[in-house]
């Protein structure tokens, strides 16, 4: 290994230790031990309900990790993206990024039932989805960290907000870089979160171009490993109808929370775009973290806590901003006669997680 990769690699060491000393730094309102007092059970709440789940739908945990991007992502961590179109309310899950993809909604809701029962009117469905985050990664053998609690919810939602600061599946690395930084978050934080790709399944529609027409050539994309290639092929036809067909995001263990998602990346086989792009965009930044991360799995599982940590920081509301949602589909002032039924139960194909 070359000496610039060797500083590269301790500089990364150096900025977790930083960050993993000092996780809830940027917003000192915010507590792991928030209701220690008020909802104790919180945590084994959400554990239980999601370790049943994942049984029989294991893909239940990317799915949650990403519901708290997406959440995060948009006007903060607010559980904004949970709530439904209603006479004031244009829902985020309307917009391109979520539209037939989010998915689990409904456990959403199961685990707000069970609080609700236990405490009502304590825990925030904002935190919900940050301690279903960490849950998810622990339930798939991933890194687990003490999750900063006492979010509150939006009162509103942000659809076009939505439709434009979500990184896509097809990104190039400076389109993911701005995305990124656009939230307070770095480079590190870029492919340290990717990482949750590691567990999940992708939809061919997403990727459909890199198989039989890359950037409009005629022509895969020539950074896809051709074995890799061929089996997508034959699981994703250049047919259109079958563009909801699901495969793995990680090739090798994809329900496993592990740092073969590096390891795939360096062998060409990111399913998607945004994914390879981390790798083999020549000359980048990113390819030096990507290598370490693939060769010290640790050093991955230190970063990504640190990235979440950081991440469930983005624009909350907290003290008396915002409110605690009865039910997460709707703001409290919202009587059940504005109120939009929507299915919620399952949310169609899943994009990304």
């Amino acid at each position: 290994m070359n000496s610039s990769f060797h500083l590269t690699l301790a500089a990364l060491c150096c900025v977790v230790v930083v960050l993993g000393g000092f996780p809830f730094s940027s917003n000192a309102q915010l507590d792991p031990n928030f209701y220690k007092d008020t909802c104790p059970n919180v945590t084994s709440i959400v554990q239980s309900i999601l370790a049943n789940v994942s049984q029989t739908d294991p893909r239940i945990l990317a799915s949650f990790i990403r519901l708290h991007f997406h959440d995060c992502f948009v006007q903060g961590c607010d559980a904004s993206l949970l709530l439904n179109d209603s006479d004031t309310i244009v829902s985020e899950q309307g917009a391109l990024p979520n539209r037939n993809s989010i998915r689990g909604l409904d456990i959403v809701n199961q685990i707000k039932a069970a609080i609700e029962l236990a405490c009502p009117s304590v825990v925030s469905c904002a935190d919900i989805l940050a301690l279903g985050a960490n849950v998810s990664s622990v339930l798939a053998l991933g890194p687990d960290w003490e999750v900063p609690l006492g979010r509150r919810d939006s009162f509103n939602a942000n659809q076009s907000l939505a439709n434009s600061s979500l990184p896509g599946p097809r990104f190039l690395l400076d389109e993911l870089k701005t995305s990124f930084l656009n939230q307070g978050l770095d480079t590190t934080d870029l492919v340290a979160l990717s990482g949750a790709h590691t567990i999940g399944r992708g939809v061919c529609l997403l990727f459909n171009d890199r198989m039989y027409n890359f950037n409009n050539t005629g022509v895969p994309d020539p950074t896809l490993n051709t074995t890799l290639l061929q089996s997508l092929q034959a699981i994703c036809p250049d047919i259109g109808v079958l563009g909801t067909n699901l495969t793995n995001l990680d090739v090798s263990t994809p329900d496993t929370f592990d740092s073969n998602y590096y390891s795939n990346l360096q062998a060409g086989n990111g399913l998607f775009q945004s994914d390879q792009e981390l790798f083999s965009t020549p000359g980048a930044d990113t390819i030096a973290i990507v290598n370490s991360f693939s060769s010290n799995q640790t050093l991955f599982f230190e970063a990504f806590k640190a990235s979440m940590i950081k991440m469930g920081n983005i624009g909350v509301l907290t003290g008396t901003q915002g409110e605690v949602r009865t039910h997460c589909n709707f703001v409290n002032t919202v009587s059940l006669a504005t109120k939009v039924t929507k299915d919620s139960s399952e949310d169609g194909i899943v994009s990304s997680f």
